[in-house]
C-alpha cells in the first residue's frame, strides 16, 4: 500500500509541476502574441510614415559615395539610410532643432 501512495503522490508532483510548467508556457505565449501585435502596429504605421516621403534623384561624385557607402557600413546603416540621417542631423543643427 505505500508502494501505490508514494507512486500516487510522485505522480501529484509531477502533475503539478507539469501544470507550473504549462502556465508558464501560457504565459510566454500571451507575451509573445503581445509582442507580435505590438510589431504588426509599429510595421503598419511605418509603412503609413514611408508612404508620406519624398523621392529624389541624387547625383553624387564616386568618391564622395565610397565614403559614405564604407561610413554607412560603420554604422549599420544603409547608404540612403546615412544620407537620410546627415542631412537631418545638419539640419536639425542649421535650424537648431534637437
Amino acid at each position: 500500500m505505500s508502494e501505490k501512495k508514494s507512486k500516487t503522490q510522485l505522480n501529484s508532483k509531477e502533475s503539478e509541476a507539469l501544470e507550473t510548467r504549462e502556465k508558464k508556457l501560457i504565459d510566454r505565449k500571451a507575451r509573445l502574441d503581445a509582442l507580435e501585435e505590438e510589431l504588426r502596429v509599429r510595421e503598419k504605421e511605418l509603412k503609413a510614415k514611408d508612404a508620406k516621403r519624398k523621392q529624389i534623384i541624387l547625383r553624387l561624385p564616386e568618391s564622395l559615395w565610397r565614403d559614405i557607402a564604407r561610413w554607412s557600413e560603420e554604422d549599420f546603416r544603409s547608404i540612403n539610410g546615412q544620407i537620410e540621417y546627415l542631412l537631418t542631423k545638419d539640419v536639425r543643427e542649421h535650424y537648431g532643432k534637437k
